[in-house]
């Protein structure tokens, strides 16, 4: 079976997996992917990732980020952009999440960037998720 929506599909896998408290969880790899799953990492959502091969399949490992109670880091993920209705703004208009507590991930000509990142270079692009 196909996946229409990769991006959507590997954010729905950890949430699910973040909510029952997994340590782990493998997602299908691509370079998008590791791009947000950097990111995710640079801001301190997630413990660490690794790639690895089994069964001849890619994967990307990660590792999740729980405090002191078992509480997950990772509140809650938004797929903004799908593909029936992609979703692109300017730098100007880049909007915030949680009043600047949550992180907005962008493609942009530049990579995959935050959308703070985005704001300061003065760049806009799609806006693929965000994180809080």
């Amino acid at each position: 079976m196909s996946v229409t929506d990769p991006i959507a599909d590997m954010l729905t896998k950890i949430r699910n997996a973040n909510m029952v408290k997994y340590e782990k969880v493998d997602i299908p790899t691509s370079k998008l992917k590791l791009e947000i799953i950097k990111i995710l990492k640079n801001e301190g959502y997630i413990k660490t990732f690794k790639k690895i091969s089994q069964d001849g399949k890619n994967q990307i490992r990660i590792f999740f980020k729980y405090d002191n109670q078992m509480n997950p880091v990772i509140r809650g993920l938004e797929r903004l952009s799908k593909p029936g209705r992609r979703v692109y703004t300017g730098y100007g208009k880049m909007p915030r999440i949680l009043n600047g507590y949550g992180t907005l991930i962008v493609t942009t000509s530049q990579g995959v960037i935050t959308g703070k990142k985005a704001s300061e270079r003065k760049i806009g692009g799609e806006l693929i998720c965000s994180i809080w």
